[in-house]
């Protein structure tokens, strides 16, 4: 009997997937667990794994499309079976048994007849909607073999086809072949379609002169707009700055990294950073004001029984937050390794979904980069968000008022002000000052 693959749910707030790729074909043989397929979702590359025993018999998603969580994507058919003539899966029918709030809300069946046109033309609208991108993919794809979403991540990138080495079967372009000319700063496509010509007057030093381009939104940026959007419209933001005097914990952090056994080929087995440091602090001042560690919902307020950090990390395309659970309770060394641990599978898109969903509090650090304040948006429902600065040398006022030179740091906590008040959130920040200040409270 015909058993469909559905469009897997992957995270609470995914309604559509985008098809990436078929790791299997129509006709191969599958076992349940052989991963058939990946999704890209708004978070992550996942793989969708086969239902059952038997062949592929037929597909219905094409590379680079979205496709509704609950529609069909394929059907596999027991060794031997055929699938019959005509077959229709039965769960095709679901994305249409989605609004069932709305057929409550209509008085008469012949009203809902009437609506059936309108949401197939909404359905049709998205197909339009890409006209403006083809430009890189028509001007480099004429008799060039490339899969699917190497065609699409060129296009998506402004890289002619034309300009990259494939390295698949028989000279097809893959996935890598497109990274590794973007890598390698392979040059876009102007709108027009053409090159630019090169010379010395082509811009500053020599370098090519701008050009233009219009890339369409991956499924992650557009989630990441949505939420952002909607965050700073509907919660209240207010913020809060400190400088902290971080001399005494980069004393530590060296010293307890100099303390860190080394394998045989001299590699230690731990390397503390400063943002381990943060998140640790940053744990511990929450579980000192617990009303802090907390969300806003229509019923009350929601309080945490432990503190999980969200550690924003930069990935291609954007930004996800993995999530380092119960940290009050746990060793700068622990959770160090897992960080590293997470931001490495974040970076490959490999995250499960529940690596990165939930969290209490976030922290974003972008001292890294030079920056030595910044702002950052409130990741719902939590309620506080804390941006990191870089630690600086800075002229300070020593306690007998002379002048002297420091490393500081500059954090802002964001608050929501339903849930914290301008006095709460003085506390928990003043708390992790005083913790990175007193870095021996961090290994107590």
């Amino acid at each position: 009997m015909p058993a469909d693959v559905l469009m897997p749910q992957l995270s609470p707030t995914m309604t559509e997937g985008r098809f990436a790729k078929w790791v299997k074909k129509e006709g191969d043989a599958v076992n349940v667990g052989d991963i058939i397929a990946e999704i890209e979702t708004d978070k992550a590359t996942m793989e969708v794994e086969a239902t059952e025993d038997g062949t592929l018999a037929k597909l219905y998603a094409e590379a680079g499309k979205d496709v509704a969580v609950g529609a069909p994507i394929a059907v596999i058919v027991e060794e031997g079976e055929e699938l019959p003539e005509g077959y229709e899966p039965t769960s095709r029918e679901a994305p249409k048994d989605e609004p069932k709030a709305e057929k409550k809300a209509e008085p008469k069946k012949e009203d809902a007849k009437k609506e059936e046109p309108k949401a197939e033309k909404k359905a049709e609208a998205p197909k339009a909607a890409p006209a403006p991108a083809p430009v890189a993919a028509t001007a480099s794809s004429n008799g060039i073999k490339a899969s699917p979403l190497a065609k699409r991540l060129a296009a998506e990138w402004g890289i002619p086809l034309s300009n990259i080495q494939g390295t698949g079967p028989h000279g097809r372009i893959v996935k890598e072949d497109v990274d590794s000319a973007r890598e390698r700063g392979v040059r876009k496509v102007p709108m027009n379609g053409t090159m630019p010509a090169m010379g010395g007057n082509s811009g500053f030093g020599g370098a090519p002169a701008l050009e233009a381009s219009l890339t369409p939104h991956s499924k992650m940026r557009e989630v990441i707009a949505s939420r952002l959007v909607e965050a700073k419209q509907s919660v209240p933001h207010f913020y809060l700055t400190v400088d902290v005097m971080m001399d005494e914990a980069l004393k530590a952090r060296e010293a307890l990294n100099a303390m860190a056994p080394v394998d045989a080929e001299g590699k230690p087995a731990y390397k503390l950073s400063v943002n381990d440091m943060i998140v640790k602090a940053s744990a511990l001042a929450l579980r000192k004001h617990p009303d802090a560690n907390a969300s806003w919902t229509d019923e009350g307020l929601q309080k945490y029984g432990s503190v999980d950090v969200s550690v924003a990390v930069s990935i291609e395309g954007g930004l996800i937050t993995p999530i380092l659970k119960n940290v009050e309770n746990r060793s700068m060394v622990e959770l160090s390794g897992e960080m590293k641990q997470l931001a490495g599978l974040a970076r490959a898109g490999k995250l499960q979904p529940e690596q990165y969903q939930g969290g209490t509090f976030s922290v974003s650090n972008l001292g890294m980069f030079g920056i030595k304040h910044f702002d950052a948006i409130i990741n719902p429902p939590q309620s506080c968000i804390l941006a990191c600065g870089t630690a600086e040398k800075r002229a300070v006022v020593g306690d007998n008022g002379e002048l002297k030179a420091a490393n500081v740091m500059t954090l802002t906590l964001s608050v929501d002000h339903r849930v914290v008040d301008g006095a709460l959130g003085a506390e928990v920040l003043t708390s992790i000052k005083q913790h990175l200040e007193n870095p021996i409270t961090l290994v107590v």
